[in-house]
C-alpha cells in the first residue's frame, strides 16, 4: 500500500469521460458508462481501505435528463445493476449509503433500490459513501433554504437565529465534513454544479485522464498531490 504524508477526510469526485472513452474506443456510448462502474467500484474499495471517511460521487446531474432517452434509460439500467451485485459487498466493509438528490423524480425501482441501500446500511460505521443522483448543488441549496423559510414561517427559528451552520445542517451532506479534495476527471477544469457550497476551501486535482481509466495509481497521484498542499482556509 502506497505511502500519504496526509489522507482527506472528504473525497469528491466527478466522474467525467465515460462518452469520450466510448468514442475513442468505437464502441457504444452505454458500454462507456458500464466500463465506467468497473472503475468506480475500485475507487470505493480503495477509499475504504485507507480508511478515508467520506467518499462522494457524482453520478447523475439534473442537467442530465436532458441526454438522450437511450443514454438515460441505460445509465438507469446501470444503476438498478449496480445496487444488486454491490450491496452485499459494500454492507459487509460497512460502507454506508446516503444519496444525495431528489430521489422522488426517479423511476420507481430506481428509486426503491436507493431507498432499500440507504435503509440496509443505515447503521454502518465505515466508509460514508454519498451518490449524487439527480443532483444539483444549486438546487440543493433551494431546497435547503426552503426548509429553513418554512422554520421560520412556523416560528421554530428566528432569522436572527440563521447560521452557516443551520444551513449546512438543512443540505443533503448534513453532518457530514466539507469536501477536502475534490477531483475531476477528463481535463475539464470546472465544478458544474455539484457541491458548490461543500467545496468553499476544497483542494481541487485535474487530470486529463478519462473516468475509465482511472485506476488505484491515479487516485494514488491524486491523494499525494493533496498531501503536497499547503491548506489555509481562506488564512493567507
Amino acid at each position: 500500500m502506497s505511502v500519504f504524508t496526509t489522507l482527506p477526510r472528504h473525497v469528491a469526485v466527478i466522474m467525467d469521460g465515460n462518452r469520450r472513452w466510448a468514442r475513442k474506443h468505437r464502441l457504444q456510448i452505454a458500454l462507456g458508462h458500464r466500463t465506467g462502474v468497473e472503475a468506480l467500484r475500485s475507487i470505493i474499495r480503495e477509499s475504504s481501505d485507507l480508511g478515508i471517511g467520506a467518499l462522494t460521487l457524482y453520478a447523475f446531474s439534473t442537467e442530465n435528463w436532458s441526454r438522450d432517452a437511450s443514454e438515460v434509460n441505460a445509465l438507469m439500467q446501470l444503476l438498478l445493476e449496480f445496487f444488486s451485485s454491490e450491496i452485499d459487498e459494500l454492507d459487509q466493509n460497512k460502507v454506508r449509503i446516503r444519496i444525495l438528490g431528489v430521489k422522488e423524480a426517479l423511476p420507481e425501482a430506481q428509486r426503491e433500490a436507493l431507498v432499500r441501500a440507504e435503509a440496509r446500511t443505515a447503521s454502518n460505521t465505515g466508509l460514508k459513501l454519498n451518490i449524487a443522483i439527480n443532483y444539483g448543488s444549486r438546487d440543493e441549496i433551494v431546497r435547503a433554504v426552503r426548509k429553513i423559510a418554512r422554520e421560520v414561517q412556523d416560528g421554530s427559528l428566528t432569522p436572527d437565529a440563521i447560521t452557516e451552520e443551520t444551513l449546512s445542517a438543512h443540505l443533503d451532506t448534513a453532518g457530514l465534513e466539507d469536501v477536502d479534495l475534490l477531483i475531476r476527471t477528463s481535463g475539464e477544469m470546472r465544478l458544474s454544479n455539484f457541491l458548490l457550497y461543500q467545496c468553499a476551501y476544497a483542494e481541487f486535482v485535474f487530470t486529463p485522464v478519462l473516468w475509465p481509466d482511472f485506476n488505484i495509481d491515479c487516485y494514488h497521484d491524486a491523494l499525494r498531490e493533496y498531501g503536497k498542499r499547503q491548506r489555509r482556509y481562506g488564512g493567507g
